[in-house]
């Protein structure tokens, strides 16, 4: 069939027209792929995958504990924060992918009747067990006449019936003491006896274990507490230890920890020792290995301060690290109370890769660029 040379000419240029556009779609698509901090890497279910960016929650979100449910979603809990105007005790978010987060305000929305009067409510832990949430948590005790200056922190435990809470304190603390050392607990299910340890530990103090009764609620009846990691000034980020987070791959438990201080000054790092035992004796990456220090995770040039973290497993198996930074262009909190001026720590995550037995994170600094590598699904 012969083509007029009209026609001819108005084909050639929708032709063109079509390839710059195929062109300009392609140019975008990897100019998003390749934004700073974006990578591409999640897993979901069926097999899809969906692109992050850091910070994943660009908001106060310090010490995220993160709990994958049996629906799939994923919960995140954190230190207390002014949250649009108001303090907030627990907060929780809620991700179908850990990549979007939805803030859903406050999980202890009435504070324990023992610290009824202050604002000190940390590093909460959330845990799924024989249908109900348990979740372990810092907090500070009212004080007790007028000679009770430092009452220091206490762990505490708060149930509810789903993840977002609201979660109700069982009515006393456990493990109190002077200073902070009593803060940062961890419960874990040994995948092997079924045993639930609680870690917990700060304050220039060790990182110590305990088994829990059976019902979650306290310790175990004869139990008594195991140190596991001690402060100490010869290693990096290490003249404070805290931020336990225990997870399990045959045949190691590996300890995660964060040291030295999180905030004002700003010096801290994700440290790293494994054993054989849940309860020890637990070897640094230092002590074990050739390298230089057992840090995983610290600062980059946009980002300082990474660590306090948690871990989840996702829908495909990858385990991925969850954690806050301090982005050194917005250092504090968006507010004129200069009582409510803390240190801005949002919320950032990183695909976790074990190599010769050890886990690392990339280059060992929070994605501030494109990487190369990334789990597949």
């Amino acid at each position: 069939m012969t083509v007029p040379d009209g026609r001819r000419a108005r084909l050639r240029i929708v032709i063109a027209i079509v390839v710059v556009l195929i062109g300009a779609t392609v140019a975008i698509a990897a100019a998003v792929l390749f934004l700073p901090g974006l990578r591409s890497a999640l897993g979901l279910p069926g097999g899809a995958r969906v692109s992050y960016a850091n910070p994943v929650l660009d908001q106060d979100f310090p010490d995220p504990g993160v709990l994958r449910t049996t629906d799939g979603w994923y919960y995140a809990y954190a230190t207390q924060s002014f949250v649009d105007g108001v303090d907030v005790n627990i907060q929780v978010a809620r991700s179908r992918d850990l990549a979007s987060w939805e803030h859903l305000g406050d999980a202890l929305p009435e504070k324990p009747r023992w610290a009824n009067t202050t604002q000190d409510f940390w590093a909460p832990h959330v845990s799924q067990r024989d249908g109900r949430f348990v979740m372990y948590y810092s907090a500070r005790p009212d004080p007790v006449g007028t000679t009770d200056t430092d009452p220091g922190l206490c762990l505490a435990v708060a149930t509810a019936n789903a993840p977002e809470g609201p979660f109700t304190d069982v009515g006393q603390a456990f493990g109190c003491g002077p200073g902070f050392e009593n803060i940062d607990p961890m419960a874990f299910r040994d995948p092997r006896d079924g045993r639930w340890l609680l870690y917990w530990g700060s304050g220039f103090g060790p990182i110590k274990v305990q088994e829990l009764a059976a019902d979650g609620l306290s310790f175990a009846a004869g139990s008594s507490p195991t140190t596991l990691v001690e402060a100490n000034c010869f290693y990096d980020y290490s003249c404070l230890v805290e931020g336990a987070w225990v997870t399990y791959k045959e045949p190691y438990y590996y300890l995660y920890y964060s040291g030295d201080s999180c905030c004002e000054p700003v010096n801290y790092a994700v440290l790293v020792a494994r054993s054989e035992s849940p309860t020890g004796p637990f070897m640094t990456l230092e002590q074990s290995t050739d390298e230089p220090d057992s840090v995983i995770l610290e600062k980059d040039a946009d980002w300082i301060g990474p660590g306090h973290n948690s871990l989840v497993t996702d829908a495909s198996g990858h385990e991925w690290i969850v954690y806050h930074a301090v982005d050194v262009d917005h250092f504090f909190l968006d507010t004129d109370d200069p009582a409510e001026r803390f240190v801005r720590r949002p919320m950032l995550i990183e695909p976790v890769e074990y190599v010769d037995g050890w886990p690392r994170i990339g280059d060992g600094t929070p994605s501030g660029a494109p990487s190369p590598a990334s789990p597949q699904p």
